[in-house]
């Protein structure tokens, strides 16, 4: 089954690996993105793109008016450390603007939204590693509180505009694409220091670990999850998947990972931990197994591989 799809946020790192796997699978797709992080160069040739801020009357137009089947919002506010330190700009591009797509989702009749979750933070400190959907959500940093207020708005209008919304919760996504400049991207930072010859700057002690996730699974998660018959609204987790590898990887074990793919030995510097972190972080993915039919096609050496490549050929 396949449509005609908006992907907000659609020039961006995983936005245009989503878009570009909506366009293999048969979709007709259209992108929306600020420019402000993403790149029109991201985009695969057959997909029109819509210059606007998600907060803005001109986005609201774009999904009310553009005979969408699918709304997948994947543009966020994505740094931690931003939101620890402006909280109000987080909440008002993460809470406001996805309040505002939904809204023109709704007039324009759109069926279904898929939205860019994180299961990464809203669990916050969890008792249970890797961590299902059901695990209470306690994130502890104000992207963490966005992400599941968006969730809840999703839920909430969504059943009072006859919408069906789906929360995809990623772990730490990675790949090509993906800004070494962003604060949100370790693995692509580590990279691009260790080939320009730079030390490896880790905060703590590096023991804490993450779940990283190729970002071409998470675009086929996301194609799957935009047409699977969704399970009934009972809780508000019923319409969220984790999308992870289930797997725990340190920060030190990542930067040795690096180190073997690049072929450079990393040189370490230390640094004082940073608010909001956590220091495990692992999902559980068997429900988007079931009920999405889906599971991870690339380990981590392979999608490390395709990162280093997209480096060394120039980073187009």
């Amino acid at each position: 089954m396949s449509g005609r799809v908006l992907v907000a946020g659609g020039a961006g790192f995983i936005g245009s690996h989503i878009a570009e796997a909506y366009l293999e699978a048969g979709w007709e797709v259209v992108a929306l993105d600020d420019l402000s992080r993403g790149k029109a160069t991201n985009l695969p040739a057959g997909v029109e793109l819509i210059r606007a801020d998600v907060r803005s009357s001109e986005a609201r137009r774009a999904v009310a008016g553009g005979r969408f089947d699918v709304l997948n919002q994947q543009a966020a506010q994505i740094d931690v450390r931003h939101s620890v330190d402006d909280p109000g700009f987080d909440a008002q591009v993460n809470i406001l603007g996805l309040i505002n797509m939904l809204e023109g989702a709704a007039e324009g009749g759109v069926r279904r939204v898929v939205f860019a979750s994180s299961g990464g933070v809203l669990y916050g400190e969890a008792a249970t590693i890797p961590t299902p959907e059901t695990a209470p959500n306690m994130p502890v940093s104000p992207y963490g509180v966005s992400k599941l207020a968006g969730e809840h708005y999703l839920r909430a209008l969504g059943a009072l505009r006859g919408i069906e919304g789906v929360a995809m919760r990623y772990a730490n996504v990675f790949g090509p694409r993906q800004d070494p400049k962003s604060e949100a991207g370790v693995v692509s930072i580590f990279v691009s220091r260790l080939l320009a010859g730079e030390p490896l700057t880790v905060f703590g002690d590096g023991t804490q670990t993450r779940d990283y996730v190729f970002v071409k699974d998470v675009a086929r998660a996301n194609v799957l999850a935009s047409t699977v018959a969704l399970p009934p609204v009972t809780t508000h987790e019923s319409r969220a998947f984790n999308v992870a590898t289930s797997r725990e990887m340190s920060v030190l074990e990542l930067a040795d990972a690096v180190g073997r793919a690049t072929g450079r030995k990393p040189e370490i510097q230390f640094a004082e931990p940073r608010a909001g972190e956590l220091a495990r972080s692992s999902l559980d993915t068997a429900k988007a197994r079931r009920l999405l039919g889906w599971t991870p096609n690339w380990s981590f050496d392979q999608g490390l591989e395709q990162l280093v490549g997209w480096f060394r050929g120039g980073c187009p």
